[in-house]
């Protein structure tokens, strides 16, 4: 494929794909980056993998000299490959790839069509894995319809309700000006393993960002059962938290976007404190649980109310064979809704 390597350099992408243990998905998220005419450079920091993620990486290249590979001998976590790629790389727009994961066909092309914008972002269709394969053509085509997504939606559209899909727009995955982005001296947050792309859109909104999404579809995440994205540990919960709080304390945020952050803050915790009870009756059994939930009195009614709805919920729910990530047999989910 010719690739026209003098356009305007302004619309430059940068495609930054962090990956671990991502050998058997790496070439496909590679070879959409490549395929995108708009993609000056796409970097692939190899975080610590013991496996031939590298090498199969480095095996994608097209020869237009645009693939960069890079490797950390140890694991630090996709906030470190991601500042890390940022740090080689002069690309003066940004976009996140997930290892396994795929650009559709024109995305950046009708990304970057729009104007005014410091982040920029398109609707995620969410594909079973086993069927990554054979079913890309059945993504539904949305007119775009721009809006600009505010600070408050944006908090409210990452708190979990009960009886609802699981709250994700802070996995939409957004192009960003790195002007923007040096100018108020905001990078990934190497302390988060949970959250990361979230706390980094948050601070964002809260500097003034312009975060314009369309309803059109140029990002395909696949679903996996063992996806890293998918697990994490309860410290991440207590990490994401305290990131919440420092959001809240180094900015001048009006009321009701104050108010806002700190119910996802106190949602967080809620979640932390059921996970840190859990953890102790599993490890250290039900009565070492019940004495710490007494020498931490704000810790009962997350850990109480989070099991009983644990537990309802268990009850409630009927035998399936549609797998609930994608909400049906052989579906697709959009992220922003049909």
């Amino acid at each position: 494929m010719e690739i026209d390597l003098a356009k305007n350099s302004l619309n430059d992408v940068c495609v930054i794909i962090a990956a671990k243990n991502a050998a058997t998905t790496i070439a496909k998220s590679v070879r959409s980056a490549l395929a995108q005419p708009e993609a000056a450079e796409v970097v692939v920091v190899d975080d610590g993998s013991d496996d031939a993620t590298e090498a199969v990486a480095r095996s994608m290249d097209d020869g237009t000299g645009r693939l960069t590979v890079a490797r950390f001998k140890e694991n630090r976590g996709p906030s470190a490959a991601r500042n890390y790629a940022l740090s080689i790389t002069s690309s003066p727009i940004l976009g996140v790839l997930d290892a396994d994961d795929f650009l559709l066909p024109g995305r950046l092309q009708r990304l970057l069509s729009e104007d005014s914008w410091d982040l920029i972002a398109d609707n995620v269709a969410f594909i079973d894995a086993e069927q990554s394969s054979t079913i890309e053509h059945e993504i539904r085509y949305f007119d775009p319809d721009p809006q600009l997504l505010d600070f408050i939606s944006f908090i409210e559209g990452n708190i979990s309700r009960r009886h609802a899909r699981r709250a994700e727009i802070g996995f939409l995955k957004p192009l960003m000006r790195r002007e923007f982005l040096q100018r108020h001296r905001l990078q990934y947050n190497e302390t988060l393993r949970l959250g990361e792309d979230y706390d980094l859109y948050a601070r964002a909104l809260a500097a003034g960002a312009r975060y314009k999404i369309l309803r059109s579809c140029g990002y395909a995440a696949v679903v996996r059962g063992n996806s890293l994205s998918g697990s994490h540990r309860t410290i991440d919960l207590k990490r994401l938290y305290e990131a919440d709080q420092a959001i809240l304390a180094e900015n001048t945020l009006p009321a009701a976007a104050a108010a806002t952050l700190a119910r996802h803050a106190r949602h967080i915790r809620d979640r932390y404190e059921l996970r840190r009870f859990l953890d102790i009756k599993n490890h250290e059994g039900l009565a070492n649980a019940l004495r710490y939930l007494l020498t931490h009195p704000s810790s009962i009614r997350p850990a109480i109310s989070g099991v009983i709805r644990d537990k309802i919920e268990v009850f409630a729910s009927k035998p399936s064979s549609a797998p609930t990530s994608l909400g049906g047999t052989g579906g697709i989910r959009y992220l922003l809704g049909e």
